[in-house]
């Protein structure tokens, strides 16, 4: 019972949440982090399990993902973000088309770019492998958003990167939105609709220009 507890404490709220199987699965990461475990006793165990009776029914798979992500990976931007392989064969001028033809079908607008291999090619007078920023945003749900917690300002806007690994071969990453959507307590129904709208906007975006679809 003690290493449970122990167990508890030191992977908090996000193991918790991940499901049963926590003893097993993290035993690994317990024996790791054991010298840390005097710095977690004034942890409320009892309380972090109460706070998930308080959370959204699909906060669990999201902690439990994402958590998944974090051992596999011991990164924690990896943990939260997503991330597509474009398709063999297709170029960046395929890939941005896409995605300006996927948004404006979808009504979100594109708020601007940051070219950031571009502008330390002009910095440096060296080739960079491509890395560029592509923003966009909806204002009337960013406005709901920012109305109901300030916080979500720090989400604004919605960003899509399209890289070129040191393999050269092009990904599409964005933040993980899950966790914005369903990682807390239950959104009000009008926000919570609005959220999950751009989640859905942005991920087919990801998904159909990874694949060139227009």
């Amino acid at each position: 019972m003690s290493f449970l507890r122990n167990l508890l404490a030191l992977l908090g709220l996000v193991a918790i949440i991940g499901g049963g199987y926590t003893y097993m699965t993290y035993k690994p990461m317990y024996d790791e982090y054991k010298p840390m475990l005097p710095l977690m006793e004034e942890w409320d165990i009892k309380g972090l399990m109460a706070l998930k009776d308080e959370l959204d029914p699909k906060a669990p798979e999201v902690y439990k993902s994402m958590l998944k992500r974090l051992i596999e990976t011991k990164n924690s931007a990896a943990a939260t973000v997503w991330k597509y392989p474009v398709a063999e064969g297709l170029t960046v001028e395929d890939v941005e088309m896409s995605m300006m033809s996927i948004a404006s079908e979808h009504g979100i607008k594109s708020v601007g770019e940051l070219p950031l291999s571009k502008q330390v090619e002009l910095t440096t007078g060296e080739k960079q492998r491509f890395m560029k920023i592509y923003l966009y945003c909806n204002p009337m749900t960013a406005m709901m958003m920012v109305n109901y917690m300030d916080d979500y300002s720090a989400y604004l806007p919605c960003r899509i990167s399209l890289v070129e690994d040191k393999e050269g071969k092009l990904w599409l990453y964005s933040l993980d939105m899950d966790m914005m959507v369903w990682g807390g307590a239950t959104l009000p129904d009008d926000l919570l609709k609005e959220a999950t709208q751009v989640r859905f906007i942005i991920k087919d975006m990801m998904e159909r220009a990874a694949a060139g679809d227009f």
